[in-house]
C-alpha cells in the first residue's frame, strides 16, 4: 500500500507539472532601433560570423599568439569559471521542478517508570523505522518554479555569451597589439637606417667644416638632425617595449626574445575580406547582443514568478516504509506504514509586498529591454564606424604612398641643388626630415588599417556561427 501511495503521489506531481500555467508575459523581441542597411559596403567577401579566426588571420605568427592567448589568458579563464558557476546554479534551480526522494532509518529505546514511586518498576520501549519519502514539494500550478528555472537558464546562457564576448575581444586585442609591435619593429629598422645615413652626413659636414668649405651652421644643422633621429628611435623602442609587454599580458605566457618574422603588413597578406551583411544579422552574430537578449528573457520570466505569488503555494509531502517495536522482522507486510500530506499558503495581508515585487520585476524587464536596444545600437555603430574607417584607410594609405614618393624625389632634388650651391643645407635637412616622417606615417597608417579591420571583424561577431552553444 505504501508503494501505491508513493506512486499516486508521483503521478499527481507529474500531472500538476504538465497542467501548470505560465503567468509570464509572452516574449516578443524588441524592435531594433537601427537602419535596415549599413551606410557603406566594401567589396564582396565572406560573412564574418562564418569565418573562424584561424581562417581570418593569414599570418602564422599571429595565429600562434592567438592560440596561446585562448589557452593561457587569465581573464578568459575567469570567464570560463563564471560559466561553471552559472551552470551549477541553473542545475540547482532545475532540480526544484521534480520531487526529491529521501531515505531515513531510526532506532530508539525509551525507558520510563510506571509511577512516581521510588521503587516503581520501569518499562523499556523500543522503536525502529525505515522509510522512503518525498519531502515538501511545491506543486507548480502557477508556473512560479518553472519561471525561476527559466531565469536561471537564461542567466547561465548569458554567462556563456559573456565568455564568447571576452574571447572575441581577446582575439582582437592580441591582433591589435601584434600589429603595433610589428609597426614599431619596422619603424625602428627605418629609424636605424636613417640614423646611420645622417651620421655619415654629419661626418661629412665635419670634414667640410674643418676644411673651411662650409660654416659651422651646416655642421650644427646636421647634428640637430642626428639628435632628432636618436630621439625618435628611442621613442619607437619604448613603444615597441610597451606593446610587447601588453602582448605578453594578453597571451598570458612568456614570449620569445624576438618574434619570428611574419607576413607583410598588407591587408590581403594579413586578413581575409569581409562582407558586413545586414544589421539584422548582428542580432544573431554578436555574442553581446545575444547576452543582452538572454538577460531580457530572464527578466521577462521573473515577472511570471512574481505574479505567481498572488496564488496559493501548494506543497505535498509523502512517505512510506516500515515501523516496529522489534528490530527482527522490521521489514514485513504487517509493519508497513505510510503518510501523505498537502498544504497551501496564501498571504491575506502583506501590505503591498506582492504588488511591489511585480512592479520591481516589470521595471527590471523595462531596464533590460532598453539595455538590449542600446546594445543593438552600439553594435550597429561599431560596424558602421568600421566600414567608414576601412574606406578612408584605403584612401589615406594610397595618398601617403604618393607622399612618400614625392618626399623621396624632394630629397634627391635638394641634394642636387645643394651640391651645385643653389640652396643652403637646411633645405636638404628639411627634405630628409619630411621623408622620414612620411615613411613613419605610412607604417602607422598600415598598422592602424589592420587594427581597424580586426575591430570590424569583432564588431560583426567573427567566428560565432561556428560555436556550439548550450540550450538547456
Amino acid at each position: 500500500m505504501a508503494k501505491r501511495a508513493l506512486w499516486r503521489c508521483t503521478l499527481l506531481v507529474a500531472t500538476c507539472q504538465l497542467c501548470a500555467c505560465n503567468l509570464a508575459p509572452d516574449y516578443v523581441r524588441p524592435d531594433a532601433p537601427v537602419p535596415a542597411t549599413f551606410p557603406l559596403s566594401p567589396e564582396a567577401g565572406s560573412a564574418a560570423p562564418a569565418i573562424a579566426w584561424q581562417q581570418f588571420f593569414h599570418d602564422p605568427v599571429l595565429r600562434d599568439l592567438i592560440g596561446k592567448a585562448l589557452v593561457y589568458n587569465r581573464d578568459l579563464a575567469g570567464a570560463a569559471a563564471r560559466i561553471e558557476q552559472a551552470r551549477a546554479q541553473f542545475r540547482i534551480q532545475r532540480s526544484q521542478r521534480l520531487p526529491a526522494l529521501d531515505a531515513s532509518a531510526s532506532g530508539q529505546r525509551l525507558r520510563t517508570p510506571l509511577s512516581s514511586a521510588d521503587n516503581a518498576p520501569r518499562v523499556t520501549v523500543d522503536s525502529y523505522a525505515v522509510q522512503v519519502g518525498i519531502p515538501s514539494f511545491e506543486l507548480d500550478f502557477w508556473g512560479r518554479v518553472a519561471n525561476l528555472n527559466e531565469v536561471a537558464r537564461r542567466q547561465f546562457l548569458a554567462t556563456e555569451e559573456a565568455r564568447d564576448t571576452a574571447e572575441l575581444s581577446l582575439v582582437a586585442n592580441v591582433a591589435a597589439s601584434y600589429y603595433a609591435v610589428r609597426a614599431s619593429q619596422e619603424g625602428i629598422v627605418l629609424a636605424e637606417r636613417s640614423l646611420a645615413s645622417r651620421q655619415e652626413t654629419l661626418e661629412l659636414a665635419q670634414l667640410r667644416m674643418d676644411a673651411g668649405l662650409t660654416s659651422s651652421i651646416d655642421f650644427n644643422q646636421s647634428y640637430a638632425l642626428v639628435t632628432q633621429t636618436e630621439l625618435q628611435l628611442a621613442q619607437l623602442r619604448r613603444s615597441q617595449g610597451q606593446a610587447l609587454q601588453l602582448l605578453q599580458f594578453l597571451v598570458g605566457a612568456p614570449l620569445p626574445a624576438e618574434l619570428p618574422a611574419g607576413r607583410p603588413l598588407e591587408p590581403d597578406a594579413q586578413l581575409a575580406r569581409l562582407d558586413p551583411g545586414l544589421p539584422s544579422a548582428l542580432l544573431e552574430a554578436r555574442p553581446d547582443v545575444r547576452q543582452a537578449e538572454h538577460l531580457l528573457r530572464a527578466a521577462n520570466a521573473s515577472i511570471g514568478a512574481a505574479r505567481a505569488l498572488y496564488f496559493p503555494i501548494i506543497a505535498l509531502t509523502g512517505a512510506g516504509g516500515y515501523a516496529s517495536s522489534e528490530l527482527s522482522g522490521l521489514v514485513s507486510d504487517s509493519n508497513r506504514v505510510w503518510s501523505f500530506g498537502a498544504g497551501a499558503v496564501l498571504p491575506l495581508l502583506d501590505w503591498g509586498a506582492r504588488r511591489a515585487r511585480v512592479d520591481a520585476a516589470n521595471a527590471a524587464r523595462d531596464e533590460r529591454e532598453v539595455a538590449y536596444q542600446s546594445t543593438v545600437q552600439n553594435a550597429f555603430r561599431e560596424v558602421a564606424s568600421g566600414l567608414v574607417a576601412a574606406e578612408q584607410n584605403d584612401r589615406q594609405i594610397a595618398a601617403q604612398i604618393r607622399a612618400v614618393e614625392v618626399q623621396q624625389a624632394l630629397v634627391v632634388t635638394a641634394h642636387d641643388r645643394y651640391d651645385v650651391g643653389l640652396t643652403p643645407y637646411l633645405e636638404v635637412l628639411d627634405a630628409e626630415r619630411n621623408h622620414f616622417a612620411a615613411e613613419q606615417n605610412l607604417l602607422q597608417l598600415r598598422a592602424a588599417a589592420l587594427q581597424d579591420a580586426v575591430n570590424l571583424y569583432a564588431a560583426l561577431g567573427g567566428g560565432q556561427d561556428l560555436r556550439e552553444r548550450s540550450t538547456d
